[in-house]
């Protein structure tokens, strides 16, 4: 009985120290796409404002739009938009990206405004 509960042991201990590390895995991922996802898909507007998308470099340009929270954002970015001077192709243009890409780069952009 004892070596069986040894056994048990090591084997939740294993368990526990694999869903800690998939947990930091992930959330360390998420932070690194956001940057391999912005560089791929908006970069190439929002570097300098073409089209009427805000400069990352303006942060005059993303007051308003920062009151909207990251969720108005992540929206605006999943469905597009018409307006501000510009418009901006439902996700980017990027038809394959994934809610949770496009809330990735969304993320990472608006740390760089703020």
């Amino acid at each position: 009985m004892h070596k069986y509960f040894l056994r048990l042991r090591d084997l939740s201990t294993f368990v526990f120290v694999t869903i800690i590390a998939t947990i930091f895995y992930s959330t360390s991922t998420v932070a690194a796409d956001g940057k391999t996802i912005y560089d791929a898909n908006c970069k190439s507007c929002h570097e300098k404002g073409v089209g009427g998308a805000p400069a990352l470099s303006d942060k005059k340009q993303w007051q308003s739009r920062l009151e909207k929270g990251i969720d108005g954002l992540v929206e605006i970015a999943i469905n597009g938009i018409q307006g501000y001077g510009g418009s901006m192709p439902p996700r980017g243009g990027n038809p394959n990206l994934s809610d949770a890409e496009v809330n990735a780069a969304v993320v990472y952009m608006v740390d760089l405004v703020r």
